[in-house]
């Protein structure tokens, strides 16, 4: 995989933060701010997916669904009652 080169910004007080957590790791900082933008990544699809999901039970029964269906199971109820 081919590597590119890019120059960021940022505060010094972060820069510095940047720099010990290398250090600690063991880690160049190019490979620090690679592992954060692929974590950074990661959870924003899955912030995507999270959404995608939530969205697709959005649609439950309201209120007014909710009772039609609670009388229509008393109807049916009443209707089989004995059957059985």
């Amino acid at each position: 995989m081919a590597n590119v080169k890019t120059a960021i910004s940022l505060q010094q007080s972060l820069f510095e933060q940047i720099e010990v957590l290398a250090e600690e790791l063991q880690i160049s900082r190019s490979r620090l701010f690679a592992l954060a933008v692929e974590a950074f990544i990661q959870h924003h699809q899955n912030e995507k997916l999270l959404k995608a999901i939530n969205d697709a039970y959005d649609d439950l029964p309201d209120a007014g669904e909710r009772s039609l269906r609670h009388k229509m199971r008393q109807q049916h109820r009443q209707l089989v009652e004995g059957q059985w």
